[in-house]
């Protein structure tokens, strides 16, 4: 017999303090226990507590470089790494109260979320989690660039994802093999850092962005390698693409089985892989089965 987990939410309320990269103002974040069935939900509080905005696919709508969200007038942004933090901890449940729309982006990586969520440890709840099984391959794609899904062969959920640089070699080719369970998300994907081009860079200043960013609040990379930085893992830059696609799948409202290979893919490719699992196999296994 294959049992189905129960859910989890998070025991007691815990805060994330920080600044939002693109807009430079200060945020917090606030990670609040759920009752079973209610998934993830941003609440825009200093909109009002009625500004409810759910981690759904249905809900995204398309910014550069960032995955965001909105309910009438209320939206967040860059809500990706928070996502892959509490989906890598299997935190099934969760209300997240903010004070702005972007959420802080921190090092660059789900580090500082991992480390609150397990400050204040999770609870079973009394309702089996919602499960999309994989059954078939899917595979969408764009340009360059593609997605796809394979059957697990295993009771698990895989992920490899492929970086190609050809024309910047300090990024070049990397890979990305990783299983996730909240204790290899903690210690292998989480603290892998959000990266640009110095150019890239340069460009957003010069529009206006990222003003109040600093080197060590990222990966910046020049033609020599990552500004007054250093890499966490030699393909870290693989690790954290890994880590979008985990917070981007969490849109899906369920707990993933399944194997993901993914090559270049960026936010807007991830949402529309997201929202074609959930119309293909969401709510197909949601009970035990021998």
């Amino acid at each position: 017999m294959t049992f189905l987990r129960q859910q989890r939410t998070i025991r007691r309320p815990v805060a994330v303090l920080g600044f939002g990269y693109y807009s430079g103002k200060d945020v917090r974040v606030e990670f609040r226990p759920a009752p079973a069935g209610a998934g993830i939900t941003f609440v825009r509080e200093d909109i009002g507590f009625g500004a409810r905005i759910p981690a759904r696919c249905e809900n995204r709508y398309e910014v550069p470089r960032r995955t965001c969200l909105r309910v009438g007038s209320a939206q967040v942004e860059m809500v990706e790494h928070i996502l892959a933090a509490l989906a890598g901890l299997q935190i099934d449940n969760c209300e997240i109260g903010v004070d702005q729309a972007e959420m802080p982006g921190c090092d660059g990586s789900a580090m500082a979320f991992v480390a609150a969520v397990e400050s204040v440890g999770a609870s079973e709840q009394a309702a089996e989690v919602n499960r999309l099984e994989i059954t078939e391959h899917l595979s969408i794609s764009s340009g360059d660039s593609y997605i796809e899904a394979f059957p697990a062969t295993s009771d698990s959920y895989t992920l490899d994802y492929t970086v190609e640089y050809p024309n910047d070699p300090v990024i070049g080719y990397q890979v990305a093999n990783l299983e996730v369970t909240p204790d290899l998300f903690r210690d292998e994907i989480a603290p892998c850092r959000t990266f640009v081009l110095q150019r890239e860079a340069d460009e957003m200043l010069r529009a206006g962005l990222g003003k109040r960013v600093r080197s060590h609040d990222l990966l910046i990379f020049d033609e020599k390698g990552p500004v007054n930085n250093r890499l966490r893992f030699e393909n870290e830059c693989a690790r954290h693409k890994a880590l979008d696609v985990i917070g981007d799948l969490a849109l899906t409202g369920c707990e993933i089985v399944g194997h993901i290979v993914a090559h270049r893919s960026g936010h807007r490719l991830n949402a529309a892989f997201a929202q074609e699992l959930e119309r293909r196999f969401a709510g197909v296994t949601l009970k035990a089965s021998a």
